[in-house]
């Protein structure tokens, strides 16, 4: 037990070393990424498809997918109309900075102006591993529970905007929306939020409408 922080941190040392290395060259090719984590089934993939179909006329969009096993995630948002490359973790829990890395040649980093990384669905892993996109996503939704900023604080700290999909669900799902906030606004004080239904289009607009004055910006 005595040795394991020690490598614990070793290990962390040199993904932060590769991350600084990914966000050099996302710099140098002028594109804006972003990295999108959630636990399963909050929506990621959804979002995804619905920015992806909104934006494509307006960004060139390429998306990596990590995911333990299969491609069904990067196969919707190459039919949504983006540039999709696939990441099978074999078993871990999260992506890191070494994944993304080899990932990169199969995308011509120069004509994107936006690349999505959909993270393995956790709550836990994927916040401790720095991948070097500019901006942190986490995708919450209404039927987890308005529990999560206070069960899961490392995650809901270390984001730069939390989207609070299937706002649709709230007559049908007790959620109190003001204690599910107040719990981030306690983490990350003055972080963005966005209340959308990927499934009704409810709420899209300024997420999308954020998300490309950020591309832009980097252009």
């Amino acid at each position: 037990m005595t040795s394991r922080i020690p490598v614990v941190e070793k290990i962390l040392s040199a993904n932060d070393r590769l991350a600084v290395e990914n966000r050099s060259r996302f710099d140098a090719a002028g594109l804006f990424s972003i990295n999108i984590m959630a636990s399963p089934g909050a929506g990621k993939t959804s979002l995804i498809e619905q920015t992806v179909s909104a934006l494509k006329g307006q960004l060139c969009i390429a998306m990596i997918n990590g995911d333990i096993a299969t491609s069904f995630d990067a196969d919707r948002a190459a039919a949504a109309g983006a540039t999709a490359v696939q990441i099978n973790t074999g078993g871990d829990c999260h992506l890191d900075a070494v994944m993304l890395q080899s990932a990169l040649p199969q995308l011509d980093l120069n004509q994107i102006d936006l690349l999505i990384v959909e993270n393995v669905g956790n709550l836990v892993c994927p916040a401790e591993f720095q991948l070097g996109t500019h901006k942190s996503i986490l995708v919450a939704s209404i039927p987890e529970g308005d529990d999560k900023p206070y069960k899961y604080p490392g995650m809901y700290r270390g984001v730069d905007a939390v989207v609070i999909n299937k706002i649709d669900l709230l007559p049908y799902v007790p959620f109190r929306m003001e204690f599910f906030k107040k719990g981030i606004e306690a983490l990350n004080p003055g972080s963005d939020q966005f209340e959308l239904s990927c499934r009704t289009g409810e709420g899209l607009q300024p997420w999308l409408d954020w998300l490309t004055s950020q591309a832009l910006r980097k252009a």
